[in-house]
């Protein structure tokens, strides 16, 4: 039995949010480049994306490239991007069938031109689909986007379109790349490892964190549904006491 009719529909996360781990280790291990793990774990994304958009998860982001990933071999970034545009053009049919909203946050402008034209692409024809918000993290870094959120907010009070006494969290998240997501309710990492990795470390303040071993070319919809279940086991208190909330 699928361990996805023990889920209660009154308690799904809102916005889950996902650090794919584990592609590289994954293919090394079975002997093979690095780039057939990133090959195979797109595998994972349309199984996770499908599975949540069916369960009623509003908003699903995915950590596809971060600002420290182009340190990477040079090779292993460009086929990296060859496989992102063949995606997008793969999947957009899969969007649109499911009404899934394409979204993309980042600093998208340091993506290759081909890369970047196809993005706005499948974002602008699955604006209009309702069912649930797809975003892809690419070329992001949370102090960066941090940074220039600042910036922004810096320029305004230098410029007197705002005063220092108006900044406040609703200030920030109207400057951040997430400005029309709600906050993380769900993080979920996979291949072992337990660090955040400079990802939307303002949006997880009040996240549930889930760690699990599985390398993420291996990540199955009962792996997500494993997730969600551990997610709907924990109290949320946002800092109250037990007793407060009942």
């Amino acid at each position: 039995m699928s361990l996805k009719t023990t889920i209660s529909s009154e308690n799904l996360p809102s916005h889950i949010a996902i650090i794919m781990d584990g592609n590289g280790r994954w293919a090394k291990e079975k002997g093979f480049m690095r780039i057939f793990g990133h090959e195979n774990g797109t595998k994972s994304v349309r199984t996770t994306v499908e599975s949540c958009a069916e369960l009623g998860v509003k908003h699903l982001t995915l950590y596809a490239f971060s600002t420290e990933n182009w340190n990477r071999p040079k090779l292993e970034v460009k086929t990296l991007m060859q496989l992102l545009i063949s995606s997008l053009k793969k999947e957009i049919k899969t969007l649109q069938e499911n009404n899934i909203q394409l979204n993309a946050i980042g600093d998208l402008k340091t993506l290759p031109e081909k890369v970047y034209k196809e993005l706005l692409h499948v974002i602008d024809e699955t604006k209009e689909n309702s069912r649930m918000t797809l975003t892809l993290a690419l070329s992001y870094g949370s102090r960066d986007e941090l940074i220039n959120a600042m910036k922004l907010i810096s320029d305004k009070v230098k410029n007197n379109i705002i005063s220092v006494e108006n900044i406040d969290e609703t200030l920030i998240n109207q400057h951040l790349y997430t400005q029309n997501l709600p906050d993380v309710d769900l993080l979920i990492r996979t291949s072992g490892e337990k660090r955040i990795s400079n990802f939307l470390l303002w949006q997880i303040a009040y996240a549930e964190l889930y760690f699990t071993d599985v390398y993420w070319p291996d990540f199955t919809n009962e792996n997500l549904y494993e997730a969600i279940i551990n997610y709907q086991k924990r109290e949320r208190r946002f800092g109250k006491t037990s007793e407060q909330l009942n």
